[in-house]
């Protein structure tokens, strides 16, 4: 019987799982359904049990459902712990296993996909929220000299940091928050856009010398964003998120099915199609 996969969100009709998990089962044979669930917002628990009640053996989760996933996990594995927040679901038995793999996808759109060491480099990591902590944990690991969160609200900025000050310790890595206005005369290596400010076609307020030579912009968000197009001006490797997208995806394919698909070809059928 072909297995049951979905995404599930609150708007999802956009999203672009299905076309990459079709992509995926094509190349590795497997036989699967991936489709795209729109859930109430007040009915994210309901809409998953009953999806894995009728037989569905995983699931994708985006927002706003992502900390909701986290707290309806009754097992938590890899990153999904630090992260507080779960955008894979594996259903074995009664138990609901949560795992985190954006910051995975990330690293390995970053190392693997575009050939960026991370580590002994200088890191701004834009914006606090829960795109933030799902990737902190995978960028402390590849020991870069510095993580510099900064944020509008500076307070949000320290508690990430606070939250992740013993993986950065033990890393030796220095950790800190800090203000947009307080980033001048500072320039990094790698600058991540974790915010969504792209989706609203906004930008942080970086300052124009943020970028050190041969800089990677890098934001989360797929498509031209202006944080792209204001690196791009200042001479920085703009990239867009398209190939975290596909990566977190292949971890997730690799959580359900135990294959590993290809990712570069279906990061350049997506971006074909974008």
């Amino acid at each position: 019987m072909t297995d049951k996969y979905a995404v599930i969100g609150n708007p999802v009709a956009h999203s672009k799982s299905p076309y990459i998990h079709a992509e995926f089962a094509r190349q590795s044979g497997q036989d699967i359904s991936y489709v795209a669930l729109l859930a109430p917002r007040d009915g994210m628990r309901a809409t998953m049990l009953a999806f894995r009640d009728a037989g569905g053996r995983g699931m994708n989760v985006t927002l706003p459902f992502k900390h909701e996933a986290w707290t309806s996990s009754t097992i938590r594995m890899g990153d999904a712990d630090a992260a507080g927040a779960v955008n894979t679901l594996l259903f074995r038995g009664d138990d609901i296993i949560g795992h985190n793999t954006d910051g995975i996808g990330l690293l390995r759109d970053i190392r693997d996909n575009l050939g960026c060491t991370v580590g002994g480099r200088r890191v701004l990591l834009m914006g606090a929220g829960g795109a933030s902590y799902g990737v902190m944990a995978p960028l402390l690991r590849e020991k870069p000299e510095c993580i510099i969160v900064a944020n509008r609200t500076l307070d949000r900025a320290q508690a990430l940091v606070a939250h992740f000050s013993q993986e950065a310790a033990a890393m030796a890595c220095i950790l800190a928050a800090s203000s947009y206005a307080a980033l001048a005369g500072q320039q990094f290596d790698i600058v991540i856009n974790a915010t969504s400010a792209g989706l609203t076609h906004e930008m942080p307020p970086l300052h124009d010398e943020c970028f050190a030579a041969g800089a990677l912009a890098y934001d989360m968000v797929y498509g031209t964003t202006p944080f792209l197009a204001f690196a791009q001006a200042r001479g920085a490797r703009a990239v867009d998120g398209t190939g975290m997208l596909v990566e977190q995806a292949a971890e997730s394919f690799f959580i359900w099915r135990g294959v590993r698909p290809a990712t570069r070809p279906v990061i350049a059928l997506l971006k074909q199609r974008m």
